[in-house]
């Protein structure tokens, strides 16, 4: 009876240690996770929101660029704007003088910083007078006084050959009227762009 008891005690570890022998490891699923705790379905939202911030940053950089090239043609608009009004102020004389004035000095300088920076730019000036004395008078003092800013401005390195000159004496008036501030208004030169594009504006301007 002994001897029974035993065998039957020795037979039952080993029915034991069968019951407890592991499972066979099953294949990953498509949502298991691989590595860093990642599945494929998150490493492709991942992509997918990485691709769409680098669309995104590539729009607001263009949009910067945009805005910024923008911004630089509406300034260079307002500068050679700026310079082409230079070139066409009017300077002014004294009466029956074709002498330049400090005043007109200051006004040509300018000019012919604009004209150094354009050399494609070419000028007509007009000299006109007022209404006193002859037409004749009037007409050579004109030209007199034309004359006068083309050699104001040679003098400063622009070359004569892109001016042309002419005299309409008292027969163009600015102004209107018998009196001193009328006839200064008439006692002038002005200046016509007949050639050439202002593209280029020069330091003294900026």
């Amino acid at each position: 009876m002994k001897l029974r008891h035993a065998v039957v005690l020795a037979l039952v570890p080993m029915v034991g240690l069968g019951a407890c022998k592991k499972r066979p490891a099953t294949n990953p699923g498509p949502e298991t996770t691989v590595d860093g705790g990642m599945t494929d379905a998150d490493r492709a939202r991942a992509d997918s929101i990485r691709l769409a911030n680098e669309a995104a940053d590539r729009e607001r950089a263009e949009r910067d660029r945009a805005e910024n090239a923008r911004l630089e043609r509406e300034r260079l608009d307002r500068e050679t704007a700026g310079a082409r009004e230079v070139l066409t102020d009017i300077v002014f004389f004294e009466y029956d003088s074709d002498e330049i004035s400090g005043r007109a000095e200051e006004a040509l300088r300018l000019k012919a910083a604009v004209l150094a920076a354009n050399p494609n730019v070419r000028l007509r000036i007009e000299g006109h007078a007022d209404q006193r004395g002859s037409t004749e008078y009037n007409l050579a003092l004109g030209q007199r006084r034309a004359e006068a800013v083309r050699a104001f401005l040679a003098n400063y390195g622009i070359d004569p050959d892109r001016f042309t000159t002419v005299s309409y004496g008292k027969e163009r008036p600015l102004a209107e009227g018998d009196d001193e501030e009328s006839w200064g208004r008439n006692r002038r030169a002005e200046f016509g762009i007949i050639g050439g594009q202002v593209t280029v504006v020069p330091q003294e301007l900026r």
